[in-house]
């Protein structure tokens, strides 16, 4: 009977645990900044909103990644990094909103395994650094329907400053 109880305090403890990792990560004005062993510099944020994978069982949020490489080209890239894949095989069109009100379409290449949707040059990351929110939207597949992504860009001109220090790159 005891182990009944212990269990159940295990379980509350975890999903209080969860609730709080959640809160902490909610913080979408929080950018990451790194180095990779290469010297790519980046700088990534998570995503406002959760989408939702494996018939609805589990929910994460896309991160977008923004990156400077080093004397080299292209020297600035983004990404976005998801959970589930993408159908298509080389392109894909993303919808792209930034600040509510300029909406248009870009190409943007499949990464590895579906999972990465890369676009390369300083214009992408020009537009971010005076944003303060995006919203990228692009279809899973034919029949798989839409994903979207919204996020908060508070500090991305400061992240951006940051990494082309880091580069030693005029700001795009």
């Amino acid at each position: 009977m005891s182990l009944f109880f212990e269990t159940r305090r295990v379980v509350a403890l975890a999903i209080a645990l969860a609730f709080a990792c959640d809160f902490a990560q909610a913080d979408a004005g929080t950018w990451r900044i790194g180095t990779d062993d290469d010297g790519l510099v980046t700088a990534s944020v998570h995503a406002t909103n959760k989408l939702i994978t494996g018939g609805g069982a589990l929910s994460y949020s896309p991160i977008l990644t923004i990156a400077c490489r080093p004397d080299s080209q292209p020297r600035w890239t983004e990404w976005l990094q998801l959970n589930d894949t993408v159908s298509a095989n080389r392109k894909i069109t993303m919808s792209v909103t930034v600040d509510g009100d300029n909406k248009f379409d870009e190409s943007w290449l499949v990464g590895p395994r579906g999972r990465m949707l890369v676009r390369d040059g300083a214009d992408g990351i020009k537009r971010l650094a005076a944003a303060n929110r995006l919203q990228l939207s692009w279809r899973f597949g034919l029949l798989s329907g839409r994903g979207q992504a919204d996020f908060d860009l508070a500090g991305v001109d400061e992240a951006v400053s940051q990494l082309a220090g880091s580069c030693n790159a005029a700001m795009p």
